[in-house]
């Protein structure tokens, strides 16, 4: 079994979508990125390839035309296939959204079932929290949002 943690923290733009666990918020400023900036997808990402000791999520979806405007949901897809390619599976995924607004309460679920799909894991393989900074730092100054995962990996066979 191997543990790992992810972080992700971007800046909100209002010229783009907000997406979150694959999922679009409406009536929202989005996050500025290279891909679509999916903070919470990133961070579960990063902390995938981190427990497999493949990486970070710059050094494998580097910021280059192949990955510009890129679906982090089709990213967490290719991440899934790497840790088959190294002989891992994943066994959970605990994740926290930190940010003042938007609510993310009604969205949670739908975060859960897109990271699940994306991953091929059951609903109660993944977590999906959210809170906020009670007015603290930049995510309680709502200039942007976090997240932040923990994983565990297990080698197969």
């Amino acid at each position: 079994m191997k543990i790992g943690h992810g972080f992700d923290v971007h800046a909100f733009d209002r010229d783009r979508p907000l997406i979150i666990g694959g999922v679009t918020i409406p009536d929202h400023a989005g996050l500025a990125g290279h891909s679509d900036a999916d903070v919470l997808s990133h961070a579960v990402a990063d902390a995938l390839l981190g427990a497999a000791g493949l990486g970070d999520l710059g050094s494998n979806f580097p910021p280059s035309e192949e990955w510009r405007g890129a679906s982090s949901i089709d990213i967490l897809r290719a991440v899934r296939r790497q840790l088959q390619d190294a002989g891992y599976e994943i066994a959970n995924i605990d994740s926290t959204v930190v940010a003042e607004t938007p609510r993310m309460t009604s969205f949670k679920e739908g975060m859960s079932s897109n990271i699940s799909e994306a991953l091929g894991l059951t609903r109660d393989q993944v977590s999906v929290k959210a809170t906020t900074a009670d007015g603290l730092g930049y995510t309680g100054r709502s200039e942007g949002i976090a997240a932040h995962a923990v994983v565990l990996i297990r080698r197969l066979g």
